[in-house]
């Protein structure tokens, strides 16, 4: 009879990130402290000179801006040791013209990985493609993970941090596939009222099919 696989401890929304100092091709660095006031956030990948991580991480560099115009930034992860990631660096900037100018973390012993819950059984050797987006206080806001051989859509965590901009903002709720929705366009959503008289509030005014269904234009 085969063992049990062991259990992983996935890091969930609205918990802190975890403490960790790190060693990066940019030098060693305090998280989440580097990042003290800001976005970020942190995509692990399974193994340097690989075809689909070298394309992400293009995809992350070309995009470095977007980001930052979103008060986020980057950081890279695997347990590849420094000396590959610096390489691999050098590789992506001499054969596809593409500048890293985020920082990777080595993790070679998988302590990081693992405290972020990145190392995955059968391939408890390498780390999984993760990506953990992190709000200015430390808290983690979105955790996702995807299949060994599909690439991220940088588009799609982009559309994320916007959304979560705009609800922190404004105190709403985004809508499927915002800002293009089939049935709203780039409307948001109110939150229901929470007691019968914010209901009857609610109820036929402008942007509401129901009560509990309002929308809004920002």
């Amino acid at each position: 009879m085969n063992e049990p696989l062991p259990r992983v401890a996935i890091p969930c929304i609205g918990e802190r990130f975890p403490r960790m100092d790190v060693r990066t091709t940019m030098g060693p660095m305090a998280l989440p402290d580097r990042f003290d006031g800001k976005w970020f956030i942190l995509f692990s990948h399974p193994g340097d000179f690989t075809p689909v991580c070298t394309t992400e991480f293009a995809s992350f560099a070309l995009n470095h801006e977007r980001f930052r115009r979103l008060n986020c930034e980057l950081v890279g992860l695997s347990v590849d040791q420094v000396h590959s990631h610096i390489k691999w660096v050098e590789w992506i900037e001499e054969h596809l013209g593409v500048s890293i100018e985020y920082p990777i973390i080595a993790d070679a012993n998988g302590a990081v990985s693992r405290n972020l819950g990145a190392i995955h059984p059968p391939d408890a050797g390498t780390t999984v493609r993760a990506a953990y987006i992190v709000d200015p206080e430390a808290v983690l806001q979105s955790v996702m993970y995807y299949p060994r051989g599909v690439g991220r859509n940088i588009e799609e965590l982009l559309r994320i941090l916007q959304a979560l901009h705009v609800v922190r903002r404004h105190k709403v709720a985004t809508p499927a596939n915002w800002p293009s929705n089939e049935l709203i366009g780039e409307e948001v959503l109110l939150h229901p009222p929470d007691d019968i008289e914010g209901a009857k509030r609610r109820k036929g005014t402008q942007g509401c099919l129901d009560w509990w269904f309002c929308t809004a234009r920002l």
